[in-house]
């Protein structure tokens, strides 16, 4: 155990590189993105000390260029889940064991592998398997994972420094344990950082788990499990499984050692999580911690006063970066009569700049493809079904093309109706609709704004008035957890905008922060009486 009270390193936002032309970082991950684009990577799964191959495998496929093959990945059976579970059980006791420093030293050590001999690594598969742009995969794989890692020592720390009170010939204090069990993480396709940072965030705090990432982002997850080999994560303490999701699912979800979820995904997906966990509630040795950051209807409300190229930037970088693939991407939008026409006409003049979407690999791309044929579709279906629609325009883009990769064009749709079917559903791609208001109607646009969707992610208020930015802020204060005032509603940064959401987007425990890493612990309350009692008579009892 250690001996001492430690100061861990001061957590700092990681430096995001810029990757301009005739640099070495750009020459760097273009050569790393040749090398995997060529070549082929076999993905095992991870239980225990063993990297086992199934035999049962999937190929991996850049979304942009869907024909092309980078890999297979192996799938898991029934037996598979159930040993790593148990893999991660036989790992707790040690890893729960070890001292809270020495599990920081090897997330710190993590981190300084991402932000050294690993970025380009792990930039360069994000943007193969993911079809990011090196932007968005350095600000995501790198420099969020990163912080991450770094800002949630320094949390653990903080949380581990918290004592209670203690009065005369009394100690108090409070162990922070793990959760007895095991805990599940569920990670997301979109963010290499979230696929790092679920199963991470529980390890930190001691806890071993069984993780399952999106089979669209088992490139970058394989790469996520070098960096936490090296950085000596001991065995047992991450397991990773792929396959059928509902038998991994139902597996974990029968232990009775099942202690918790840490879940990024759809809505429909983590409702049904936990309706089946409140079905299973009496095998289960404690109450599982349920943590969920879901999906979003994200918008951008702006004032008559706002300034039309500030809210046409706003849009076009909400809603068209990484292909609106975010769930915090802006994918409504209410403009006041007044500037609505020229807002969108500097947005299109924005999408027209755009060169045609295709490879990362082109750093001139602004927009590459969406991540598979399931959403291409869908997304298509969508903007055809606004250009039949009376109550519907397609005013920028709606192209869409899969011949060679997923490509949707950035499309702006204009309703007559607030509540169309665009301004209620979450589309997660490049598809953004707009609601013109009448300037008059500003306050009630507020209320349809928080009315219209069942999210409460992001969203955003752009006025140079401060008093319709404080009305905005008090109508709209359950609709987003994260919540920009002259800004898009994207791109929140570790230990400065904790993110998550309520109402159907999440359990809003914030990820990157404090509050995060308290739900995968479980205080324990020690009392010492130093000179303990002997007579049961209180004075009041005294004649």
């Amino acid at each position: 155990m250690g001996k001492g009270f430690f100061n861990v390193p001061v957590a700092v936002n990681e430096p995001v590189r810029t990757y301009e032309p005739g640099s070495s970082e750009r020459e760097s991950v273009l050569q790393q993105y040749k090398e995997y684009y060529n070549g082929q990577v076999e993905v095992p799964l991870y239980i225990g000390s063993s990297e086992i191959k199934t035999g049962n495998t999937a190929d991996m496929a850049p979304p942009h260029d869907h024909k092309h093959k980078v890999g297979k990945y192996h799938k898991a059976e029934k037996k598979h889940v159930e040993s790593a579970i148990s893999e991660a059980l036989k790992a707790r006791e040690a890893w729960a064991a070890l001292s809270w420093e020495q599990r920081a030293s090897i997330f710190l050590k993590a981190a300084a592998l991402i932000s050294g001999p690993y970025r380009d690594k792990l930039n360069a598969s994000t943007m193969i398997a993911q079809s990011k742009n090196i932007y968005q995969a350095e600000i995501d794989a790198a420099c969020e994972l990163i912080d991450f890692l770094n800002f949630n020592v320094e949390y653990m720390a903080e949380i581990y420094s918290q004592q209670p009170e203690s009065s005369e010939g009394i100690w108090n204090r409070v162990e922070y344990r793990p959760l007895e069990g095991f805990v599940y993480a569920v990670t997301p396709f979109n963010f290499t950082a979230i696929a790092g940072n679920l199963p991470t965030s529980a390890a930190l705090m001691g806890n071993v788990v069984v993780w399952k990432p999106s089979d669209h982002q088992i490139f970058s997850a394989k790469v996520v499990m070098d960096v936490f080999k090296e950085a000596g994560v001991p065995d047992g303490v991450i397991n990773v499984v792929y396959g059928d999701p509902e038998m991994i699912t139902d597996t974990v979800l029968a232990s009775p050692d099942f202690a918790g979820i840490h879940f990024t995904g759809s809505t429909t997906v983590f409702k049904d999580i936990w309706r089946k966990i409140g079905n299973n509630i009496d095998k289960y040795k404690t109450y599982p911690r349920i943590v969920g950051e879901t999906g979003g209807k994200d918008y951008i409300i702006a004032h008559p006063t706002a300034d039309a190229r500030q809210v046409a930037t706003a849009i076009t970088r909400g809603a068209f970066e990484f292909q609106g693939q975010k769930c915090s991407a802006a994918s409504r939008v209410y403009l006041p009569k007044s500037t609505a026409q020229d807002i969108l006409d500097l947005v299109k003049k924005d999408v027209e700049s755009f060169k045609p979407a295709g490879s990362p690999e082109d750093m001139g791309n602004f927009i590459t493809a969406v991540i598979h044929e399931g959403a291409f579709d869908k997304l298509a279906s969508y903007i055809d079904q606004a250009k039949k629609d009376k109550d519907a325009e397609v005013v920028i883009g709606g192209g869409y093309d899969k011949s060679k990769g997923y490509f949707i064009d950035p499309t702006v749709i204009v309703t007559t109706d607030p509540k169309y079917k665009t301004m209620e559903t979450e589309l997660f791609g490049p598809v953004v609709t707009v609601y013109v208001y009448e300037d008059k109607d500003w306050s009630k646009t507020l209320k349809l704004v928080d009315e219209t969707s069942i999210y409460g992610l992001t969203g955003a208020v752009m006025s140079a008035d401060r008093y319709s930015i404080a009305e905005a802020t008090k109508v709209l204060e359950n609709s987003a957890g994260n919540f920009y005032i002259n800004d898009k509603p994207t791109g929140a940064v570790v230990g400065q905008q904790p993110f998550g959401g309520a109402r159907a987007s999440g359990t809003n425990d914030k990820a990157g922060s404090a509050q995060n890493l308290l739900r995968w612990v479980s205080p324990r309350l020690i009392k010492e009486t130093f000179v303990t009692p002997v007579d049961y008579r209180y004075p009041f009892l005294g004649e």
